[in-house]
């Protein structure tokens, strides 16, 4: 019959199964562990950045060959995941340092697209002034020229109708002097009239 210090020491100590389970227990938890995020391929020209080399812990377990004790096990697996975790907190200080990279590369292009838009506008502004003066110019020379042109046509319609004025008095005194030449004798306007008076009156001449 075993003494109870034996089978004290016997509770105690893992049986060949707990320790089967347990080896296999680090197994899987290695095994098992989520890998660390995938970051997405961009073009070069896109997100430019160096990918970290390949985690020297990987399969690190098979070399040297993996122990029975469980102490031992429970002790790696606790460096491992310790380890795994320092490098996925690397991984992710990178991560938001390159999203800062990037989100400070979309905010730079933003800001000079729209420095560009502003400039464009600007200039646009600027060549819509300059053709707008451009034009009031040449509508001022316009209105100018066809000011004096009106001036001009209208002097030369003056100076035709003079000229015409001019002919008809010419052709009326032409025909006036014609009219002395070719009467034998020529009454005033007003002897005329005295005449006339006098021959109503006077009918017996007639």
């Amino acid at each position: 019959m075993a003494s109870p210090l034996r089978r004290v020491a016997r509770a105690a100590a893992p049986s060949p199964a707990k320790a089967r389970s347990l080896v296999a227990l680090r197994y899987v938890a290695t095994e098992s562990a989520p890998p660390p995020a995938r970051r997405r391929h961009h073009p070069p020209s896109e997100c430019p950045h160096d990918y970290a080399k390949p985690s020297a812990f990987l399969r690190s377990w098979k070399s040297p060959p993996p122990t029975t004790d469980p102490a031992e096990a429970q002790k790696k697996l606790a460096l491992l995941r310790r380890e795994y975790e320092k490098q996925v907190k690397q991984l992710r200080r990178q991560y938001a340092y390159e999203m800062e990279l990037q989100l400070q590369e979309r905010l730079r292009k933003d800001e000079a697209r729209r420095e560009a838009a502003r400039v464009a506008n600007e200039e646009r502004k600027a060549a819509k002034a300059a053709a707008a003066e451009v034009a009031a110019a040449e509508r001022k020379v316009f209105e100018e020229e066809f000011r004096q042109t009106l001036l001009k046509e209208r002097a030369e319609k003056l100076e035709s109708w003079r000229s015409k004025v001019e002919l008809q008095e010419k052709k009326r005194g032409e025909k006036t002097e014609l009219l002395h030449r070719q009467s034998s004798m020529w009454i005033d306007d007003n002897e005329l009239d005295k005449r006339i008076t006098e021959a109503l009156i006077d009918t017996t001449q007639l």
